[in-house]
């Protein structure tokens, strides 16, 4: 409990968890947040539960069930097997002993307001034969059996610092492994998801005036549209109003052609953008949730000037999860759309915003970015031949870095390749990493490259790009449509698919995405929770 310290635990406090949860109640609006109220105390147990929580920062909150709640301490890098390793442990409030089961979305501006997963859970065993006089004497050793963590740990009061600092550390046991990091193993072991899935796909609400057993209720805003859903979108004259995923929308001009035909296809109108966006949301979200969107708007089709919207405009409707930029200076925009919902999606195309381009960093945390991006941009001179040779070196780098990545068309001329990293760096890291590795595979095919800022010095050469690796500087989103006649996509790929004949930048459209995910899944779901670490070069 900040500020309050722990005396309360050895005398009478401890058979009253009603009086003990007081203070996570008060910090709370059950109102708005979906996270348990806490109810009667159950019997006691031996539970224990780690969350990883990305808040305004990234933190594990590390809980053991004592006494009727869970006494919690936020740990920033997470615990460790390593028995060399001191984590800090920044003892806070009681929980309630249904949060253990807690994984969802908490609502920004709540407190605490980010996604949640249940990192690791099981039981633990104290050594000590009266816990609570341990913890308020500022030593508890104790045992843990979860899927994950495993072995003898000690939490010990620092006594530094305003808040009640502690160190959680791992004792030298059969279960130790030096250099063990939390970061790599991301996924929950209550639902096997990512936080971005989780931002993505918010399917663990809980209801604080349930018993716990009935507290979870699943939601379909990251579900794609059922037939229902779709035939009503289509039934829909020029305009009217359509109910998606527990939202209503009113949707207008659906007849307006906004991609002319390309050479043997029909015209794109703005029904056919809707449908496309909500179909393929469920695996477009987990790239754009939790993230301010910059979108590219052309509210009259293609053939006309867009501009770039990053501003939330006056009308949006009130359910729209937006962020809010406080740095943001005179005349910047302030307040972005964060796309979290197959609503959303449909909301954004009746807009007139066909391309969808997320940050690189989350809204949690917009100072480190979670993808590092390479961007081949061909010149008016470059084969797409001569593309895939460059896009192959990446590869080979990445190999050789041992590391993660996964190529993807624009659905224009060039590729992309992202890798995804954990949130550490800071752009000005990420951006001169990326120049090196790129430079580097500039010099194997010198002739096809040029690093010229502007086209018209290029002399017709590609460049490879790494300047996209800046705050609020964006490249399109996987499955974002492109502004050309019938309407072409850009689709992630396997590394393999380079080597296709038939490949091309603009294969794919919205008419035949959706049977290729039916049919090969998405390659970029690999990336997805993985939190690489950038190696030296």
């Amino acid at each position: 409990m900040v500020g309050s310290g722990l005396s309360g635990y050895s005398r009478g406090m401890a058979a009253d968890p009603a009086r003990k949860l007081r203070r996570y109640q008060q910090m709370r609006d059950f109102d708005r947040t979906a996270e348990p109220a806490g109810g009667a105390a159950g019997p006691d147990g031996h539970r224990f539960v780690v969350q990883r929580h990305r808040a305004r920062r990234l933190h594990y909150d590390f809980r053991l069930e004592l006494d009727g709640v869970l006494v919690s301490w936020a740990v920033p890098k997470g615990p460790t097997l390593d028995p060399k390793a001191r984590r800090l442990a920044v003892h806070v409030e009681d929980h309630p002993i249904e949060y253990a089961g807690f994984e969802g979305v908490i609502p920004r501006g709540e407190y605490g307001g980010g996604d949640v997963i249940v990192w690791d859970r099981g039981v633990w065993r104290p050594v000590e034969a009266d816990p609570a006089r341990a913890i308020e004497a500022g030593t508890l050793h104790f045992d843990l059996e979860g899927e994950k963590l495993a072995g003898r740990f000690v939490l010990v009061r620092s006594g530094r610092g305003e808040k009640d600092q502690w160190f959680l550390l791992h004792k030298q046991d059969e279960h130790a492994q030096a250099g063990w990091d939390a970061e790599d193993h991301p996924h929950s072991v209550k639902s096997g998801r990512t936080n971005d899935e989780v931002a993505a796909a918010p399917d663990a609400l809980w209801h604080g005036d349930r018993p716990a057993a009935e507290a979870e209720e699943h939601v379909g805003g990251w579900q794609a549209p059922t037939g229902d859903e779709l035939a009503a979108l289509d039934d829909l004259g020029a305009k009217g109003r359509w109910s998606v995923a527990g939202r209503e929308l009113a949707l207008t001009n659906l007849d307006k052609v906004l991609f002319p035909a390309a050479s043997g296809g029909k015209p794109v109108t703005k029904r056919d953008l809707i449908r496309y966006y909500v179909t393929v949301g469920p695996v477009m979200l987990p790239y754009l949730a939790g993230r301010p969107l910059n979108t590219h708007r052309f509210p009259q089709g293609v053939t006309e000037p867009g501009f770039w919207q990053k501003e939330v405009p006056q009308h949006a409707p009130d359910w729209l999860t937006t962020w809010r930029n406080e740095r943001a200076e005179a005349g910047e925009s302030r307040r972005y759309v964060v796309a979290d919902s197959v609503a959303t999606l449909a909301w954004l195309a009746n807009y007139g915003a066909l391309e969808l381009h997320a940050w690189t960093s989350r809204a949690a945390d917009v100072d480190r970015p979670t993808w590092v991006l390479f961007d081949i941009d061909p010149g008016p001179e470059t084969t797409f031949e001569e593309v895939l040779d460059l896009a192959r070196l990446h590869r080979t780098a990445l190999e050789h870095l041992g590391l993660t990545g996964r190529p993807k068309v624009t659905g224009q001329r060039g590729i992309q390749v992202w890798v995804p990293i954990a949130p550490h760096c800071t752009f000005e890291q990420t951006r001169t990493w990326a120049e090196t590795v790129s430079k580097t595979i500039g010099r194997v095919l010198p002739d096809l490259v040029s690093w010229a800022w502007t086209k018209d010095k290029r002399r017709g050469r590609a460049r490879l790009d790494y300047t996209q690796n800046v705050l609020n500087k964006t490249l399109v989103a996987p499955y974002s449509v492109r502004p050309r006649p019938g309407a072409p996509v850009s689709v992630p790929l396997e590394w393999d698919e380079l080597d296709d004949p038939d490949l091309a930048p603009d294969r794919w459209t919205i008419r035949d995405v959706p049977d290729r995910l039916a049919e090969r899944g998405d390659p970029f779901s690999v990336l997805l929770g993985l939190e690489q670490k950038l190696p030296g070069l």
